[in-house]
């Protein structure tokens, strides 16, 4: 394949960035969007020019490391895939592809397409944990659990946290995010100590970030790649207002 590539390069976070196209020949359909993109680093480093930054950990489609915007879309064109997933088989010979950092006030640029996502982790430490008993662990068996709460659990627990929710999302909410990891836990007995301490504490750390609110148009789930429902922000409402009410 033959494709041209429209690459947004900033130099910092206090730079003017801007697009920079790129040729890339000889692609393998069997590449994936980041292989291709180690082409291109090649060649540019051969070349004496400075690489393309950009993050990349697992390549597995784990740990979210890989977010970029592929043509308008937070992780490409393909539903339910992560960046290092996609597959260059998935796009047509002499396409133009624009590429390009997640952009959100709480998400700032730190070089090319690497953003800073510390804001997640933020949120994270302020209520997305449970308080447990050293110790020995407890037998499974001793903490009965429905199975549609373990389920509806084990699928919020699936979200990487890689941004893309706040990316595809116009107001750059981060609800969604908020929502799987509270209702993570308040699904559990283990997540009962701080429930109401959790939605509060999230929200508010959430908030004050910078992150915009949530207008239900749905396109986090849309473009979640873990496919995480908005079924999770309707529960993290109520949360909050049952928190709120307790307090």
């Amino acid at each position: 394949m033959n494709l041209t590539l429209k690459i947004w390069r900033q130099h910092d976070g206090n730079s003017k960035g801007d697009f920079v196209t790129y040729q890339v020949s000889d692609i393998s359909t069997e590449m994936s969007f980041l292989e291709m993109f180690d082409v291109l680093n090649e060649r540019l480093v051969n070349e004496g020019k400075v690489p393309i930054a950009f993050d990349h950990d697992c390549r597995e489609g784990i740990c979210g490391m890989c977010s970029l915007h592929i043509n308008g879309r937070a992780h490409g064109p393909q539903a339910g895939t992560t960046t290092c997933q996609l597959h260059m088989r998935h796009f047509k010979d002499g396409e133009t592809i624009t590429v390009e950092p997640w952009r959100a006030q709480a998400f700032p640029v730190i070089k090319d397409l690497v953003v800073d996502r510390t804001a997640f982790e933020k949120i994270q430490a302020a209520g997305g944990f449970v308080s447990v008993n050293t110790g020995n662990a407890q037998d499974a068996n001793c903490l009965p659990i429905p199975k549609d709460d373990a389920d509806a659990s084990f699928f919020a627990a699936s979200c990487i946290g890689c941004g893309a929710c706040v990316a595809a999302c116009k107001n750059s909410s981060a609800m969604l995010f908020v929502s799987a990891k509270v209702s993570q836990f308040a699904l559990l007995p283990q997540g009962q100590v701080e429930r109401a301490d959790r939605a509060l504490n999230m929200v508010k750390e959430m908030d004050a970030l910078g992150f915009g609110n949530c207008t239900n148009t749905g396109s986090c789930e849309a473009e979640c790649p873990k496919e995480i429902s908005i079924d999770n922000i309707a529960r993290l409402n109520r949360e909050y207002l049952l928190a709120t009410l307790k307090k």
